[in-house]
């Protein structure tokens, strides 16, 4: 066949292989295909398809592709899901088209102010541009805070006169307390039926989080009960007297311990769990890893040169703060230490991470602000992973809760 022939061949064969399939589905009765293949596109293809012809753009239109693209980040995104809450307009999304819905071109002109706030929220955790609020608890009965918990409506926090005050996080009033410890609360957690305390009087109460009735005490360690976590019907404790405790919760009245992990050699300050592993860490010096299901021993995390006051533990990342001064990123899995952050000059207290961000607390009075992304890039250079210091507290800071708008942290004097 000569070139002549290929070619008239090919003018023949190219315009049949090159069919706009987006125009020709709908001729067929077939939108809803066209539909789900552009629904796939990211925000600037979607805004390129619309340009390629009316048909194209009536497709996007009619299938509200702009709705089912913001939906899908408020699905996947914490930031999304949050924005959609605070400015109410998640209460256009996930309805049916039989539903009032506004038109496409409301969620096309939505999208782009969205982007504006996301770059601004990003800008402000940059930059520690922050509105401050301060609950004052520093009183003469009330000498300080422990511990605190927040969600969108409260904030309960655990003092040092052996209370826990429930107040309102918009107006900062004090809506309920609750006593019954005869020690200070040093550690708590709650959802949406319970909160569980721990004290310094050795016991462990659960408290109704709408009444405020305590439900039950359990009385396990000999010394002060560090910290606590639960989920899923499992509870773990830990304490001054060097021991871990794993507990059954068939319901908040009955709870009953499974087993109790023994291994370290002075105070066990804090612990975390999942379906996998129990991590705790201790005074002396190690982080030591448990398998939940079988309660056994896995492995030590050894590197922190003075004891281990806080950590927090995630899929395969477990991150430390410790009496001398650091911040540890561990692997659990192969016990390897990632990354050292230095930058405290006291003890680092507390600590929270999420997919962006570290924030840490210590009794320097500072908070700081870490890129975890590039804390696990070991090319990032040591000086550009501290983002931002905050230093607003006058004493030690103890515990804080954070999410992509807010930090809420306690020391001796206030909340904020």
């Amino acid at each position: 066949m000569c070139h002549y022939q290929h070619g008239h061949i090919n003018s023949y064969l190219k315009p049949m292989l090159q069919r706009d399939f987006i125009t020709a589905l709908p001729a067929q009765g077939l939108d809803h295909i066209a539909e789900n293949i552009l629904s796939f596109l990211d925000a600037r293809s979607l805004c390129s398809a619309e340009l390629v012809c009316k048909e194209w753009q009536r497709v996007i239109s009619e299938g509200m592709l702009w709705k089912k693209l913001i939906e899908r980040m408020v699905r996947t995104d914490p930031l999304w899901k949050g924005l959609s809450e605070r400015h109410q307009w998640e209460k256009y999304l996930f309805k049916n088209r039989t539903a009032e819905v506004p038109p496409n071109s409301y969620y096309h002109s939505l999208y782009p102010k969205i982007i504006q706030d996301i770059e601004t929220i990003e800008a402000n955790w940059r930059c520690g541009r922050h509105n401050l609020q301060r609950i004052q608890c520093r009183s003469e009965n009330s000498k300080g805070v422990y511990c605190l918990q927040y969600d969108d409506d409260k904030i309960i926090s655990g003092l040092r006169d052996n209370s826990i005050k429930i107040w309102d996080k918009q107006t900062l009033e004090c809506l309920k307390i609750l006593t019954g410890h005869t020690g200070s609360v040093l550690c708590l957690q709650y959802d949406e039926r319970v909160i569980v305390t721990g004290s310094s009087d050795s016991t462990v109460r659960v408290w109704d989080v709408n009444s405020g009735e305590v439900l039950n005490t359990l009385i396990h360690h000999n010394e002060a009960v560090l910290h606590l976590r639960f989920c899923n019907g499992l509870m773990v404790t830990c304490s001054k007297d060097r021991s871990i405790a794993v507990w059954d919760m068939a319901s908040p009245t009955d709870i009953s311990l499974r087993r109790v992990l023994v291994g370290h050699r002075a105070a066990v300050n804090v612990v975390d769990f999942d379906d996998k592993y129990i991590v705790s860490a201790s005074g002396d010096r190690t982080i030591k890893v448990w398998s939940t299901s079988t309660c056994e021993f896995v492995r030590t995390l050894n590197g922190h040169k003075r004891g281990i006051a806080c950590l927090q533990y995630r899929d395969r990342l477990v991150v430390s703060g410790s009496s001398d001064n650091t911040i540890r990123l561990w692997d659990i899995e192969c016990g390897a230490c990632l990354r050292v952050l230095e930058g405290h000059e006291e003890l680092v207290r507390c600590i929270r991470f999420d997919n962006k961000r570290i924030v840490s607390g210590a009794y320097d009075g500072k908070i700081k602000v870490w890129d975890l992304q590039a804390a696990l890039d070991p090319r990032a250079p040591a000086s550009t992973l501290c983002l931002r210091t905050l230093v607003e507290h006058s004493g030690r800071v103890f515990r804080l809760q954070f999410d992509e708008f807010q930090i809420i942290s306690n020391s001796r004097g206030t909340e904020w």
